[in-house]
């Protein structure tokens, strides 16, 4: 299987690589358009603040690329809130996969969420063998809005969308390669996913 990391300078990169090592898969981290169109499985991380890592992609037509890709996509993190349509982070216009919007969680809460929280109302095989409250690492100081691709949610102060789903496009807002034995499991299924149109 070939597994392609989009490397865009955004990216908490290392930690998924070792991640999907354990598993026994070699991920290739790459910014070259046939490179990414040829993987079987694609992983969009991101870490960083929301406009500089679009301008990011904007610089190497990686903004145009993402949004036609056929094969499973999973986007971690930011890379999920940047395939949200729109992010209050710099005020910065989404890639426009996830018809929602990404905002700033109040003050009422501490900013950034950071460390272990549950996952619950699970949808998608992405989460099979995964039970309800499950316990994932988040850090993250913006939360996307539920939408009809909501496939996962946390509470924080609010119920937000930890998890969105559109077509071949996964996303989600913790950190698998973090979260310990159900984490992996999260990424095993990721690679067992076939894109059905």
């Amino acid at each position: 299987m070939k597994l392609v990391i989009i490397n865009y300078g955004a990216g908490n990169i290392k930690s998924i690589q070792f991640a999907f090592k354990r598993l026994g898969i070699d991920a290739v981290l790459s910014d070259n358009p046939e490179e990414i169109l040829a993987a079987d499985k694609i992983i969009f991380p991101g870490v960083g603040e929301a406009s500089s890592a679009m301008r990011m992609l904007k610089e190497t037509g990686l903004d145009i690329l993402i949004p036609q890709l056929k094969q499973p996509v999973l986007g971690i993190c930011l890379g999920m809130q940047l395939l949200c349509e729109y992010t209050e982070e710099g005020n910065t216009t989404g890639l426009g996969i996830f018809k929602t919007k990404v905002k700033r969680f109040k003050n009422e809460v501490k900013v950034p969420q950071m460390g272990w929280n549950v996952i619950k109302d699970l949808k998608s095989d992405l989460f099979k063998g995964i039970k309800e409250n499950e316990y994932m690492y988040l850090v993250h100081s913006y939360y996307a809005e539920h939408c009809q691709e909501t496939i996962a949610t946390t509470d924080y102060g609010l119920n937000y969308a930890s998890a969105l789903q559109h077509k071949n496009f996964y996303g989600v807002q913790f950190h698998p390669e973090k979260s310990s034995l159900a984490g992996e499991q999260i990424l095993k299924n990721f690679l067992k996913l076939e894109f059905k149109s």
